[in-house]
């Protein structure tokens, strides 16, 4: 008989099985069942189709593909996470997850589909190696079912089809479990330190959230590897130098970089990478001012009101020559300005330094897309629902908001009824037991990740949850199989019999909840889902596996069958039959709903966007524009510039000369038309959270011939000190000697085109 706490041993070989050729891909290796190969082909081509399915229509996201665009025409924004050609302002984040669409876009050019390609590759990558994890832990059975699962997660289906980071820290999170999987079992330090590896590049993509599959990792090293704890601990020491060396790679880069050889750093008050990792992307995201210099963040986390704001220090711009000393400052303070020319509200309080750049001319995400809680509390209720959350509604917002469960919930009963069974059934295993350590470090995975998501407070965008996709589908599938194993060895009549449907109905229950919240989307769903879990309960109890094995005694050696023994074997097959087709019915009523919810992306009004990963319906997220709100689908990038830009442009390259900036502009919005068109190196003079450079920089930009033009708005001279010297000193450029019919509107305010002499910056 199969044992119950194991995986089914590996059918061996035939021996006139002939040796599988390299390029016969399609064929199972040796020791494996001859579907597995064929229907892991299948699922990978369905997982392919749909991430791929709208990638013409993938869009772009604001601000991330601008830095994209920077990244793809320029090394050293590439190297340093550029926002800008020029390399004078950094993303708020490690751009990481940027490298392998900026390489794309340099390779195949600068589209929305090149961008959103190294994600489906991804994608499918995730998919085959999920597949070899929980086979080798469950069998290949159950490895199919876990490839099956997480290719029609929903938040999965819609996030590897856009260009955004969650994408690509799950993959490499997929394969750190992978390598460690090869390492518990061997105690090989090479697999536990290639594992230390890929979650440094998963840091790299998401910084610390990278970081939630440690505790798995370790937990499970540290309990089932085979060999002594003195090595263990060892192994698991040289693994977090890895992991650590890789991790913090990008932020000793521009640590011990000069100040005045690379861009200055957003997301952080001081210039500071480490703050703005660890501080503005990390634990200042539980509580507020745990990290000095890091940028304020929102008031929607559990514990803070938001970060200190504080004015960016004095920091050195990359220039030809060192800025001069001694003078800082420019002509005196300017409307809405305090003594020190930094500016004021009604108040007198400063400002923070984002909010003197101009309006926004395309919707930006507050806080900037698909990074973490900064938006005000009125827009973080309007992610969760119509009116500011609870506490309580945050704590629980993974199995209440209406936007967060159908991307991830579903398997919730499953996968936890799975886990609870798989740690009760191997409470008597050995240390080393693979069944033990697998639902050991899958159950850590799933409860880490599931306590940092609740305690982030609100989640502004539905992919931060894929990291809960692995251990649901990883548990869900070996919970699914060994169930079924049980049940085929139950006796009829048994309780064990009834475990099986029991958890089906459970499962079915939960589904049906979180379906009827969405009826009409799919009206045919919910009976769907209700007839299947009849069917599969019927089946299951009234037609167990063992259901008309007979025994039948005969003396000698009689060499034929009887008739009961005919009749057994008849019924036996009979109601095999009918115990499958409840098998299936149950994984209908179980699973369909999400396979439903996925396979709604190949409607494009379904699939999600670049901004905001979510599959089905129900799914309206607010992104906040600073005077308004609108649908995260409906955030639209202009990657054209107009004909006044593009006429604004030629003129400015032919009487730049050699300067080292085409023009600079207010905010990064502002500059973001001129990157798209050419990879222009502009020089924003504001990011989301700092301003790059000091007046006194800028005039010495100016008086070295390193900048020559720049465009200012009517509430830049008001708000800005940079602004209001370019308008007093500078000289005004006619819009008819471009072509340009000028004129602006509420969302992109006209803009005035200067020119500045290098003897503009030493005159008074």
């Amino acid at each position: 008989m199969t044992s119950l706490t194991t995986a089914r041993p590996a059918p061996r070989p035939s021996p006139d099985r002939p040796p599988r050729s390299r390029l016969r891909f399609w064929r199972s290796p040796v020791g494996q069942p001859r579907w597995a190969r064929p229907a892991l082909l299948g699922i990978a081509g369905l997982a392919a189709l749909l991430y791929t399915w709208n990638i013409t229509s993938s869009g772009f996201a604001p601000y991330y593909s601008v830095a994209a665009r920077s990244m793809s025409v320029s090394w050293k924004a590439f190297l340093f996470t550029g926002l800008d050609p020029s390399g004078a302002l950094t993303l708020d984040k490690i751009g990481g997850f940027l490298w392998p669409q900026a390489l794309s876009a340099r390779i195949f050019g600068f589209h929305d589909w090149a961008l959103a390609l190294p994600q489906c590759v991804m994608g499918v990558i995730s998919v085959l190696v999920m597949y070899r994890l929980v086979r080798r832990w469950q069998g290949p059975a159950a490895g199919l079912l876990a490839a099956g699962l997480l290719t029609v997660t929903p938040v999965a289906a819609s996030m590897f089809g856009h260009a955004m980071l969650d994408g690509s820290v799950t993959m490499c999170l997929v394969l750190a479990a992978d390598q460690y999987q090869k390492a518990v079992a061997t105690a090989r330090l090479r697999s536990l330190l290639l594992s230390g590896l890929w979650i440094g590049l998963g840091f790299q993509a998401k910084m610390m959230e990278a970081w939630i599959v440690v505790p798995a990792l370790c937990t499970g090293y540290l309990v089932a590897a085979p060999v002594r704890l003195r090595r263990r601990i060892g192994q698991l020491a040289l693994a977090g130098v890895v992991m650590l060396s890789v991790s913090l790679s990008w932020v000793a880069l521009m640590t011990f970089t000069p100040e005045r050889d690379r861009p200055y750093v957003d997301g952080s008050t001081d210039n500071s990478a480490a703050a703005m990792v660890f501080g503005y992307n990390g634990f200042n995201r539980l509580h507020a001012g745990l990290v000095d210099g890091a940028a304020p963040v929102g008031s929607n986390g559990l514990w803070g009101n938001g970060g200190a704001t504080r004015p960016p220090s004095d920091h050195t711009l990359p220039t030809r020559t060192p800025p001069p000393t001694g003078n800082r400052t420019g002509p005196g303070p300017g409307p809405g300005q305090g003594p020190d020319g930094a500016a004021r509200d009604k108040r007198g309080a400063a400002r923070a330094p984002a909010s003197t750049a101009a309006p926004a001319p395309a919707p930006r995400p507050s806080g900037g897309p698909a990074q973490g809680p900064s938006a005000d509390a009125a827009t973080a209720g309007s992610r969760i629902g119509p009116k500011s959350p609870s506490r309580t509604d945050l704590w629980l917002k993974l199995l209440r908001s209406p936007r967060l469960t159908p991307q991830i919930a579903w398997l919730y009963p499953l996968a936890l009824i799975s886990l609870v069974m798989g740690l009760v059934r191997h409470r008597k295993a050995s240390r080393t037991h693979p069944g033990r350590a697998g639902h050991l470090m899958w159950g850590t995975w799933l409860v880490t990740a599931a306590a940092v998501l609740s305690a982030l407070g609100n989640l502004p965008h539905t992919a931060y949850v894929a990291v809960l996709a692995p251990p649901l589908v990883a548990l869900s599938a070996a919970g699914t199989v060994t169930l079924w194993r049980s049940h085929r060895a139950a006796a009829p009549g048994t309780a064990r019999a009834w475990v099986l449907p029991a958890v089906v109905v459970v499962e079915t229950a939960w589904t049906v909840h979180l379906a009827a919240r969405h009826a009409d989307f799919a009206p045919w769903l919910v009976p769907l889902l209700v007839a299947a879990a009849l069917v599969a309960v019927i089946a299951l109890v009234r037609f167990p596996w063992t259901a008309g094995r007979t025994t039948t005694e005969t003396s000698g050696r009689t060499t034929g069958r009887t008739t009961a023994e005919t009749t057994g074997g008849t019924r036996s097959k009979a109601a095999r039959r009918v115990a499958l087709g409840g098998l299936l019915a149950g994984c209908v009523a179980m699973f369909a709903a999400p396979t439903t919810w996925s396979l709604s992306v190949l409607n494009e009004r379904y699939g999600g966007s670049a901004v905001d990963a979510y599959a089905g319906p129900g799914n309206d997220t607010r992104i906040s524009t600073g005077t308004r709100t609108v649908r995260a689908a409906d955030v639209s990038v202009r990657t054209t510039p107009t004909k006044d830009q593009s006429r604004l442009l030629g003129y400015v390259e032919k009487r730049d000369g050699a300067a080292k900036y085409t023009l600079s502009t207010e905010t990064w919005e502002a500059s973001a038309p001129y990157i798209y068109a050419a990879g222009t190196p502009v020089l924003p003079l504001g990011g989301l959270h700092a301003e790059p450079v000091t007046l006194a920089e800028y005039r010495h930009l100016v008086a070295t011939g390193d900048l020559r033009f720049a465009l200012v708005t009517g509430e830049g001279t008001k708000t800005s000190k940079i602004s209001a010297w370019v308008a007093s000193a500078c000289a005004e450029v006619d819009p008819r000697s471009y072509g340009a019919t000028g004129g602006g509107n509420a969302k992109a305010p006209a803009q005035t085109l200067y020119r500045c002499e290098p003897s503009d910056a030493t005159s008074r």
